[in-house]
């Protein structure tokens, strides 16, 4: 039989015993706990803060809920019976009483590219399990690299709907101040894939973009054995993520792959037509290019390129996210190599993030970390 509980009070040497079923004390269960030396410590209560800051239950739950009506010195006393307990707050079960619903908004750019639908993809399977622990995902789209639609996007959020908002967009001081106007009405705010330093913006979600341009760098220069160009393609100069990937690229190939030269940026805004129709002149242009790294969307107009060269093995290609495309891309040996980040743990990543920022309570920064993995044709996913 298991022990059941018939008190909760506690005594000088630890809860009190249990009772089995059949009404005796189980002593001995309580005896032998005592002897493998584990010490029972009870979590601090709000009667507990009530009675060491000498104030009632209703002035700590004003504090603790952020209501007005209480004196400066009064809160100042009811944190520091906090500080001196060491009393964490149950957030669960405190939105649980109040019935608290969490509100979050992606901010997404309208683009048909499989990265941003994979992403997608992910809001919306999430949404459906967070729906059990009183969380609800909403997705707001603008026009990619349009940073004034971005703006427009962010002005019309509503404190009232809105608890927290992760927006994957263009850096500009525009979408900057956008952000902070948002930060300004009590929102939090994560960005997504691509930081916005400058902006009040409460964390970045998303990997270390200068380590992956460096990895990008290393598995260049070492696949490639002769002197060369290498074409970097990006999305946008206005794309912190694409900027950052350069500077971390060009780090490493000035450093240990002086023989590659790496070319101006090639800006495709991720357009696959855009890409394609333009590639052939940037060959024209730069004779000897013998590697590609596409830190962008847009691979189709790239493998189409390729594709119509018919000389694929002549060129290293790395490209980032790995998808259905990219994933051909690998297995027919257009790519020689895909740096991704899992699109599933950025969505799970900003909403844990959003309602811990929302509650002003703590989170494990390992758990939100964004890995930077390598894939190649022999280690891809199933």
């Amino acid at each position: 039989m298991y022990p059941k509980r018939i008190s909760k009070g506690t005594t000088t040497q630890g809860p009190r015993p249990w009772r089995c079923s059949s009404g005796r004390w189980n002593r001995k269960w309580w005896t032998e706990l005592n002897k493998t030396g584990l010490k029972i410590v009870t979590k601090p209560t709000v009667n507990d803060i009530a009675r060491v800051a000498g104030v009632s239950l209703a002035t700590v739950d004003r504090v603790l809920n952020e209501r007005p009506g209480v004196r400066s010195a009064t809160i100042n006393k009811v944190h520091a019976a906090i500080a001196e307990l060491g009393y964490i707050r149950d957030t669960a079960a405190a939105n649980l009483a109040r019935r608290r619903v969490y509100n979050l908004l992606f901010v997404l750019p309208d683009t048909t590219n499989e990265f941003v639908q994979a992403l997608r993809h992910q809001i919306t399977e999430q949404a459906e399990k967070l729906a059990n622990e009183r969380t609800e995902l909403s997705l707001a789209l603008a026009a990619p690299f349009d940073a004034q639609d971005f703006v427009a996007v962010l002005d019309r959020i509503d404190p009232q709907e809105t608890d927290g908002v992760a927006i994957f967009s263009p850096e500009t001081p525009s979408v900057r101040d956008a952000i902070n106007r948002v930060r300004d009405k009590g929102i939090a705010v994560v960005t997504l894939v691509s930081d916005l330093p400058s902006s009040d913006r409460d964390h970045f979600v998303g990997i270390d973009n200068v380590a992956a341009g460096r990895t990008a760098a290393q598995l260049m220069g070492r696949f490639i054995r002769r002197p060369g160009k290498i074409l970097f393609i990006a999305g946008s100069r206005f794309a912190r993520d694409h900027l950052e990937r350069r500077q971390g690229f060009d780090l490493v190939m000035n450093d240990q792959f002086p023989d590659l030269d790496v070319v101006a940026s090639f800006e495709g805004r991720d357009d696959p037509d855009l890409i394609h129709r333009l590639l052939p002149e940037v060959f024209e242009n730069h004779a000897n290019i013998c590697g590609i790294y596409s830190s962008a969307a847009g691979n189709e107009g790239l493998i189409r390129h390729l594709k119509d060269r018919k000389a694929a093995d002549d060129i290293v290609v790395i490209g980032h996210e790995l998808t259905p495309l990219s994933r051909a891309a690998l297995q027919d040996g257009y790519f020689d190599a895909v740096i991704n980040q899992d699109s599933g743990h950025l969505v799970r990543s900003c909403a844990r993030l959003l309602r811990a920022t929302a509650d002003s309570a703590p989170y494990n920064p390992a758990q939100e970390r964004i890995r930077i993995d390598i894939y190649i044709k022999e280690n891809m996913l199933p």
